[in-house]
């Protein structure tokens, strides 16, 4: 693992089919590799639309197998610009069993692993659980060229647990794509909150784990049946202290570059040695719902 990493997250919007929006993919994975990056986090469900604001099962049909068509094409961008890539799929493992999947490819193409997303939402306008089968690769780490991945995704940034897991399993860098955005109809100031707060989760994560966070998150407005999505973009990389190395628009397409300064999580876990501190032997009631 190099000390100084140079890391890339692609904020974009649906370019209105897999075939674009795989090119468009392709070509920011090359100019990462121009920028100098060696590790690409894309943005949640990067195929297509975010479908999830409707319950219909003929967006079944969006879902490949892994390995597959999308994989074997990104597999081929990753080596050919030597980079660590992360991605996210919507996974057919059988039919009527479906997976939101993050599927990591190594600097060579290879495909290093894949993280199944645990927490699935069921909100309105993200109705995840008519689509998605909870995860059932639990919270372990992706070795790569780069390090020891933490990959997460989406609703999971609103979970500790998750975070901690991946941490003490050795997890250098935690990174959620992601794919959220306001109701339109919603003000400024609750809009505000919302975005703040996904911000501080995340930022939290990165500080109680003295970890850095890689979050990438998708923009533009995605009609549906209500008012749509307004996604809030602001992709982000924060440091182990939870500092921002990097922020992109909230309204942009962008390539957000930043550099990590991996050697840092060591010399900050030693002033805040929150991992030593731990009590772990009076967290029994955790595995509760509820401790009533």
């Amino acid at each position: 693992m190099t000390e100084k990493l140079i890391v890339a997250l692609v904020q974009d919007r649906d370019r209105g089919s897999v075939d674009a929006n795989l090119e468009r993919i392709e070509s920011y994975l090359g100019e990462a590799a121009e920028a100098g990056a060696k590790l690409v986090l894309l943005q949640e469900l990067h195929n297509g639309p975010y479908f999830c604001q409707t319950q219909d099962v003929g967006h079944f049909d969006r879902a490949e197998s892994i390995p597959g068509p999308s994989t074997e094409r990104i597999a081929a961008a990753a080596r050919r610009n030597g980079v660590v890539v992360v991605a996210s799929l919507f996974e057919r493992r059988a039919p009527g069993l479906y997976h939101n999947t993050a599927v990591v490819f190594d600097s060579d193409g290879s495909i290093a692993g894949r993280y199944r997303k645990m927490h699935i939402p069921d909100d309105p306008g993200f109705m995840e659980k008519f689509y998605f089968t909870p995860g059932d690769l639990g919270f372990d780490p992706i070795d790569t060229s780069v390090g020891r991945l933490g990959v997460l995704v989406c609703w999971d940034q609103w979970y500790p647990e998750a975070a901690r897991l991946m941490a003490l399993a050795g997890a250098e860098l935690l990174l959620y794509p992601t794919a959220i955005g306001w109701d339109p109809n919603d003000d400024k100031a609750e809009k505000m909150r919302q975005q703040t707060a996904w911000r501080i989760s995340q930022r939290g994560h990165a500080v109680a784990n003295g970890i850095p966070v890689l979050s990438c998150n998708r923009t533009g407005f995605e009609a549906g049946p209500g008012a749509g999505i307004q996604f809030w973009g602001g992709s982000f990389v924060a440091g182990p202290q939870g500092e921002i190395l990097a922020q992109a628009s909230d309204d942009k397409d962008e390539l957000l570059i930043a550099q990590v300064d991996m050697a840092r999580s060591e010399a900050v876990r030693r002033i805040w040695p929150f991992l030593r501190d731990r009590r772990i032997d009076a967290y029994g009631d955790l595995t509760k719902r509820y401790r009533d």
